[in-house]
């Protein structure tokens, strides 16, 4: 991009369409194109041994680097103002990638107990294997963050907003917490995107994204990235990246580099809806609580405020009838489309306790807040009054039942 280095000076949107590109255009191409090439010709023994060597820049396999995936990772490094940026074949790969390049046998992990199923799993359970040890709090009081803290903690990984809960964290008190254990803070910034919030101006250290979700936008295409906010970790983390494998192909960065350009326009969209729709249920009958970051009732609405750049388009609710109540609803939605994901344009509707988290014991997600009652919504840019029509005709089918409070 013209402005390529002064990045910052532009304005989100701007960053978002323009950042991310390549020095020198083949044909002065606008779009970056896909390179689909598995490997690089060396123009000679000696620059092949340089590249090898780390001594030159130039491309060598495509599973090390590839231009398109590069013109993907430099638009996040702009988006998230961080330092290094490394593209991923899946939001996964971007989460196993970090915690074990980071991590070592003997290690300490206090993580968010409210996250995404698959990466609990992944550091309770998995990690646990070689010998990596986890506890679980609710981030969102700072102070179960400075008690679960160990000599041992190598690593505080937090998520904010939640999955499927919807609580926050104040990033700036816990990455000051962790920094005087001496731990590392990793954020999964999945949910609210670069757009509307930059853990690195908070104090984090590193950044995972699941690009399936807001930043490509529209449920076509996997992928996901590691952001780093300095030199320290990143040959490590790339080391780790290339010798485990979980690398992007150029075709899905070329997909996802497309979709990121929309971003500013989708999630302004969404989250208008989805402030509309979280006022309409506040006042639906057979719906008994909300937790949307835009509702002043929320619990950490002056956090959002401070950190974030807007509230986003996720929602959690409970309906009354339980477990009972919620298939009812899913089963009764007609334009709303019951999927899990979140981020397209489309509106998506699931029960986490049945769906996402279902890996994790009933003890597990009842403590971290994930009732059977619980039902997420992945609000998109549809017409407001089609959504609002849809649910509330939805809701209507949950037959009634004694209040069981709000």
């Amino acid at each position: 991009m013209k402005a390529r280095n002064k990045p910052c000076a532009l304005g989100k949107a701007t960053r978002a369409i323009h950042g991310g590109g390549l020095d020198n255009t083949v044909y002065g191409e606008v779009s970056v194109p896909i390179f689909q090439s598995s490997t690089f010709a060396f123009p000679n023994a000696a620059e092949g041994a340089a590249r090898f060597a780390g001594k030159s820049s130039g491309y060598i396999y495509s599973r090390m680097n590839n231009p398109t995936v590069n013109a993907l990772e430099e638009n996040l490094v702009i988006l998230e103002n961080g330092y290094s940026a490394m593209a991923t074949a899946t939001g996964m790969a971007a989460v196993s990638t970090a915690l074990l390049a980071l991590l070592e046998q003997g290690a300490h992990v206090v993580s968010t107990d409210s996250l995404y199923g698959s990466t609990r799993v992944l550091i309770e359970n998995e990690l646990a294997r070689y010998g990596v040890r986890s506890t679980f709090v609710d981030t969102s009081n700072v102070e179960n963050v400075r008690k679960a803290i160990r000599p041992e903690t190598r690593l505080v990984f937090i998520e904010t907003p939640t999955n499927p809960t919807m609580k926050l964290t104040d990033l700036r008190a816990v990455s000051e917490i962790a920094r005087g254990a001496g731990a590392k803070v990793v954020v999964d910034n999945t949910f609210a995107s670069p757009y509307l919030q930059r853990p690195f101006e908070h104090g984090a250290d590193v950044i995972v994204h699941s690009l399936t979700k807001f930043v490509n936008g529209h449920s076509d295409v996997v992928g996901g990235a590691i952001v780093l906010n300095g030199p320290e970790l990143h040959q490590k983390i790339r080391k780790a990246l290339n010798l485990y494998g979980g690398t992007m192909d150029p075709h899905q960065a070329w997909l996802i580099l497309r979709g990121v350009r929309t971003l500013p326009l989708r999630l302004e969209k969404a989250q208008e809806n989805a402030m509309k729709l979280a006022a309409f249920l506040s006042g639906h009958p057979k719906v008994t609580w909300v937790r949307y970051p835009g509702l002043p009732d929320h619990p950490q609405y002056e956090i959002a405020k401070r950190q974030m750049d807007g509230f986003g388009a996720m929602i959690c609710f409970g309906v009354k009838n339980g477990l009972e109540g919620g298939v009812t609803l899913m089963n009764s939605v007609e334009l709303i489309t019951l999927a899990v994901s979140l981020g397209g344009v489309e509106t998506l509707i699931e029960h986490p306790a049945s769906m996402t988290h279902a890996s994790i014991s009933r003890e597990e997600r009842e403590k971290a807040g994930i009732l059977d009652e619980l039902v997420r919504l992945a609000v998109g840019c549809e017409d407001f009054e089609d959504l609002r029509k849809d649910l509330d005709q939805a809701l209507n089918e949950i037959p009634q039942a004694p209040d069981a409070g709000r």
